[in-house]
């Protein structure tokens, strides 16, 4: 929704089913956009990372999303911001009828295993809550407040030249390919890393407290953690190239950093030895909880891949294809 109200001069929001060419035309733009010597901002799909969600071509304040479900968009603005771009035109309808039994059967059945892996998800999100309580109770939290004013007074200082605005965007997420994090697009945008190593959320407070400390003068990506979109999980400062970010036995940050900050540490020295083996008997049971949750993701690719291949004789790419080159043109232009 942050991409809709006028903010673009021109979103295509793209209508579409299974099979039909979304990501393929998106990549198709965004290559034409790149080759130009434009940066491209890619949204990857959760579902399926290799495939896409969006593109942002941000010279030209102009950007292309999936806006099917489950991520619905429509317009504000009607054509003058956001406009549709219809790709079911490019079924062939009487082929797709023709096939109608296979492709429900296939829609169930990724549906189903999606259901299963939100559950076990669910479940591992509760297990996951009895460890963070027990930890965040022994967090000294004055400490680590006097640490958060040292790193603001410290790397703060200034204004910025934007806005102030805070875009909220997931670095990350649960996938069929396992727990994923982008931090390839942390180095990209910000050569200084402070790495918070934090297991249950404790550098969350001191996330919000970056962020609502430049208020108004640098513009901020700050990114939710997945599984509790309302506490952060990193913060970027382009402007400053800073960045802050979470790190974890699930989400490893293996690249160099500039200052690393052992949050788990100073919750747990104060835990008993009873404490720590109920917290190392809970992160096993979350890993295995994981595993089954990542393979019931798995499970429901492989049908949607199935899926899509049934839609595939059905579709006129030819015809996809020739809409993404006129969209090209009109963006050169």
């Amino acid at each position: 929704d942050q991409l809709l109200g006028g903010r673009l001069d021109d979103l295509m929001i793209l209508k579409g089913g299974p099979g039909c060419g979304k990501s393929t035309f998106m990549r198709r733009v965004g290559a034409a956009m790149e080759h130009a010597g434009e940066r491209v901002v890619y949204i990857n799909c959760s579902g399926d990372p290799d495939s896409l969600d969006g593109a942002i071509f941000l010279a030209r304040n102009v950007a292309i999303v999936d806006g099917t479900s489950p991520h619905v968009l429509e317009p504000t603005y009607a054509v003058a911001s956001e406009r549709y771009v219809d790709l079911t035109r490019f079924y062939d309808v009487d082929a797709a009828k023709a096939r109608r039994v296979e492709i429900i059967a296939l829609s169930d059945e990724y549906r189903a295993h999606y259901r299963s892996a939100y559950r076990i998800l669910r479940a591992m999100g509760e297990v996951e809550s009895e460890r963070r309580t027990a930890m965040h109770a022994q967090m000294d939290c004055l400490k680590l407040r006097r640490r958060t004013n040292g790193i603001l007074t410290r790397e703060l200082r200034g204004v910025g030249s934007g806005s102030g605005r805070v875009d909220r965007v997931f670095l990350g997420g649960v996938t069929h390919q396992g727990e994923i994090c982008r931090f390839d697009t942390v180095e990209a945008l910000c050569p200084r890393i402070y790495a918070l190593i934090d297991s249950a959320g404790l550098g969350s407070e001191m996330l919000e407290a970056i962020v609502q400390a430049q208020e108004k003068q640098f513009d901020v990506i700050a990114c939710p953690n997945p599984d509790r979109p309302q506490e952060l999980q990193h913060v970027l400062i382009p402007e400053k190239g800073l960045a802050f970010i979470t790190t974890n036995a699930r989400i490893p940050y293996e690249g160099k950093t500039y200052r690393r900050l052992r949050l788990d540490a100073m919750a747990e020295e104060k835990l008993t030895r009873a404490q720590k083996a109920k917290l190392r008997f809970t992160r096993r049971v979350e890993a295995s909880l994981l595993d089954e949750a990542v393979s019931a993701l798995s499970d429901a690719k492989k049908a949607h891949d199935a899926l899509e291949n049934a839609y595939h004789p059905c579709v006129d790419f030819e015809g996809v294809t020739a809409l993404a080159e006129e969209e090209i043109k009109r963006l050169l232009k």
